[in-house]
């Protein structure tokens, strides 16, 4: 298989696993989409992990099988490949892209699924598309500008050009830098520590910040009020404030 779903005390690590570039043909875009579905429905996994390998994040399309196809069949199968991304998007629970190398075209996309992103210091990101006479097509041009804003995605997508972390670190691209040795172990610890925390009220958190970014301020509001009141008929609730009063702040244990 191309991609793997290895879980771990909670924590499911999604590993593409096409060398040498991880390029992303529409094997591995389906594969995503399905490992994405069943990270969603699974309840040992608890958090997840996109991750590359120790060299390179995804590199971008299969060039190759892209070329070959005429435009009747992108048009067929670029709704395909949105919702292979979407698919990572929605997961209903923490994801955090522990980015290595190269995170180009559609594996800077997928990086952009993702809830947080941890980059090696070695880390290369860009939408290059530009340079094949494309534009992104599997959100980039969607989800880039809410991330970092749209004059320093048009900076991006319209040259084509490569960041290097500390560039993305500096526009919000990626939220830390650390060794390349440490990517993985930093990633998989923040997934781990959040995949010890309410899984329901994670999800209303999830939830309530990508609907209300995505819609009015009293849509969100909306859906703020109904998960907050909605949690007061959960156990973690209970536990959690019984916790806060009997013992103090951060140390109640969740199931």
């Amino acid at each position: 298989m191309t991609v793997h779903l290895e879980v771990a005390e909670g924590v499911g690590t999604l590993r593409l696993d096409r060398p040498p570039m991880n390029a992303l043909d529409v094997a591995v875009q389906e594969r995503i989409r399905e490992l994405a579905e069943e990270a969603t429905r699974r309840d040992d996994v608890r958090a997840v992990v996109l991750y590359g390998g120790e060299k390179v994040f995804a590199a971008g399309a299969d060039i190759k099988e892209m070329r070959a196809m005429d435009h009747a069949a992108m048009v067929l199968r670029a709704r395909g490949l949105q919702d292979s991304f979407t698919a990572v998007a929605r997961i209903p629970k923490p994801v955090v892209a522990a980015v290595t190398g190269y995170a180009l075209g559609g594996g800077c996309e997928l990086a952009l699924c993702a809830d947080y992103r941890i980059a090696a210091d070695n880390a290369k990101l860009g939408q290059p598309e530009i340079l094949l006479g494309l534009i992104p097509g599997a959100g980039g041009t969607q989800r880039l500008p809410r991330l970092i804003g749209p004059a320093k995605a048009k900076d991006l997508i319209f040259t084509g050009r490569q960041v290097k972390a500390d560039e993305a670190l500096a526009i919000g691209l990626v939220d830390r830098v650390v060794p390349a040795a440490d990517v993985y172990t930093e990633a998989h610890a923040w997934a781990a520590k959040l995949a010890q925390g309410p899984a329901i009220a994670l999800r209303a958190a999830k939830e309530s910040i990508d609907t209300g970014l995505e819609a009015d301020l009293d849509t969100g509001l909306t859906v703020e009020r109904t998960w907050f009141a909605g949690l007061f008929a959960t156990e973690d609730r209970e536990r959690g404030m019984r916790s806060f009063v009997e013992e103090g702040p951060g140390k109640a244990k969740f199931r």
